[in-house]
């Protein structure tokens, strides 16, 4: 197995822990000094914001999952190019602080060491989330 079939099977691991609401699963999946960014308005977007380090990566994946519905997190093709994993997909949810849907397409950028995710970016239609918790 290469590297970067290493790398995607890690992330898809991953990305099965988040969808089972699975935190230990996630974070035994992540570098102690992983670093997280999720864009958008941190005022609206309850997740939005830089996070640093296992127990910031905690509160980002808990605040997620408690913030919203996932009706579909579909993870479409992943791309391996050294420590490097991206992801393309789509996702719909719901936020449950007002009920409103979220559905955009996502891409996910990895940067992946010692087999686990040391920085996490994610891109999506950050003014569907701003709609979905205004």
């Amino acid at each position: 197995m290469t590297e970067q079939d290493r790398n995607i099977a890690a992330t898809q691991n991953l990305f099965a822990a988040f969808g089972a609401g699975d935190i230990p699963g996630i974070l035994g999946l992540c570098n102690d000094d992983i670093h997280i960014e999720f864009y958008g308005p941190a005022d609206i977007i309850p997740y939005a914001d830089m996070y640093d380090g296992m127990n910031a990566a905690r509160r980002f994946f808990e605040t997620v999952l408690s913030s919203v519905d996932i009706h579909i997190f579909e993870p479409q093709e992943f791309l391996a190019d050294r420590d490097k994993v991206v992801v393309t997909g789509v996702l719909h949810l719901t936020a449950k602080a007002t009920g409103r849907d979220i559905k955009s397409d996502f891409v996910h950028v990895i940067t992946m060491k010692d087999g686990k995710w040391s920085k996490f970016r994610d891109f999506m239609n950050t003014h569907e989330a701003v709609k979905a918790f205004s």
